[in-house]
């Protein structure tokens, strides 16, 4: 497994940061990304962390670079999509799974596949990749996302009724004055 391998604990900055909301040319990119706008992408999520602060504008690069692998894909440059995959699992591979909404932890595994399939193609039939791999970019465009402070899961709304699936924590919506104040 290309990532498996390489994935090492996020720090507390990481977690610290990924408590924001998502920069406002960061959602521009992520749509663009969605599009398969790989380019204006890269600069949309590129303007997002020269503007940011802190850890976050690393997972911002980390897209960006997954971004450029595809778009190298996508015209059949396998050399370059090798070499820009390699540099984008420095800055993708120490995230929490899920980080301002975005659901990283599915990019890592998307980004798996897909250089799988190049690995397996090779530089002579990269010609023939099936383009339906390449995966759009999930996240939470409302940003409620909510981490459980006992376990770190993604916790679920029903009804104003917020639990974590792994360790049965719950409170109501309306109590979130006490939780994220």
């Amino acid at each position: 497994m290309y990532l498996g391998k390489l994935r090492s604990c996020y720090t507390a900055a990481m977690t610290e940061d990924c408590r924001g909301p998502l920069h406002p040319k960061a959602i521009d990119g992520l749509h663009l990304f969605n599009e398969k706008k790989f380019f204006e992408a890269h600069e949309a999520l590129e303007e997002a962390w020269k503007h940011e602060k802190g850890e976050i504008r690393n997972l911002y690069k980390g897209i960006l670079q997954v971004g450029v692998t595809y778009l190298h894909i996508m015209r059949g440059n396998y050399d370059g999509a090798v070499k820009v995959h390699r540099r984008s699992l420095k800055w993708i591979q120490n995230w929490p799974d899920l980080c301002r909404g975005i659901y990283v932890k599915q990019i890592r595994q998307d980004l798996d596949v897909v250089m799988r399939e190049v690995e397996k193609l090779g530089k002579e039939h990269i010609s023939e990749f099936d383009l339906s791999l390449i995966k759009t970019v999930k996240w939470n465009k409302q940003n409620k996302i909510w981490v459980c402070d006992r376990c770190g899961s993604e916790m679920h709304e029903k009804n104003c009724k917020v639990t974590c699936p792994n360790c049965g924590n719950r409170f109501d919506c309306s109590d979130l004055n006490l939780y994220f104040d």
